[in-house]
This record gives C-alpha cells, sequence and structure tokens, in this order.
C-alpha cells in the first residue's frame, strides 16, 4: 500500500474514483475544474494498492475566520469495490498528519445532507457537527 500525492497526469486514475462520487460532473468538467483549483493549491491524494487507486482525497490548506487555518476536505470517496476496509479510516489519519505539517488547526469537510452514512463514519471518527452549508443558485 502506498499513500501519495497524485500528478495531472494522472486524472483518467483519479476519475475512476472521483466519478463515483461526483455523478453531476463528467470527465471535461472534472479535468477543468481541478485545474481552476490549482489556484488554491488543490491537492489530490490517494492510497493505492499495487497501482490501484483505492481511496482519493481533494484537499487545500485555507484560513478564515471560523475555522481558522485548517485543511479543507473538498472530496474524500473510496472506490466502491474497497468500502468498509479501513481505507477510508487510513486516509482520515494521514490527512491529520498532513495537516499538522501544513500548520493547520483542524480537518474541515462538508457533506451532502442524504449522506447518513458518511454522516456516522466521520462521527465515529472524532468529527462533530459545527454548521450548515446553505448553497442559493444564482
Amino acid at each position: 500500500m502506498q499513500i501519495r500525492e497524485l500528478t495531472l497526469k494522472e486524472l483518467d486514475t483519479a476519475w475512476e474514483v472521483v466519478g463515483q462520487l461526483r455523478v453531476s460532473l463528467d470527465y471535461k468538467e472534472f479535468e477543468d475544474l481541478i485545474y481552476e483549483m490549482r489556484d488554491i493549491n488543490y491537492t489530490m491524494i490517494g492510497i493505492f494498492e499495487r497501482d490501484k487507486l483505492i481511496t482519493y482525497a481533494g484537499v487545500a490548506v485555507s484560513t478564515n475566520l471560523y475555522h481558522r487555518r485548517h485543511l479543507f476536505v473538498y472530496e474524500l470517496v473510496t472506490d466502491e469495490a474497497f468500502r468498509s476496509q479501513g481505507y477510508g479510516v487510513m486516509m482520515l489519519d494521514y490527512l491529520k498528519d498532513y495537516a499538522k505539517m501544513g500548520a493547520c488547526e483542524n480537518l474541515v469537510l462538508s457533506s451532502g445532507i442524504e449522506k447518513e452514512d458518511a454522516h456516522r463514519f466521520y462521527e465515529k471518527n472524532g468529527f462533530s457537527k459545527k454548521s450548515f452549508v446553505f448553497v442559493k443558485p444564482i
């Protein structure tokens, strides 16, 4: 097993797993958004078994008044064939260390209201609900 950053040359590999979470995106939009998010130092991190991507996390260090300096987890997804095998916990452990190296105070993420299994997973792994995210289309 290996945990490492993915390069832009590995977007096809990333998409195989990210596409399972971001079902409203197509590959071209995913690629465009990844390139655009480079401005925020969006980092793609993966857990690999041999050469297969098992778990993907998309993260960026950010600072705001509410969370102070934190690691924001935009995506965290394990390939459907490998869920409930401990890979998500391994990734959270890695991200905690990654955040500490970045002088962050917290790991922060947002999760869809209908993702009750994910909410239980996060709470079981030390996260607590602190706010709601509201979205208004424009």
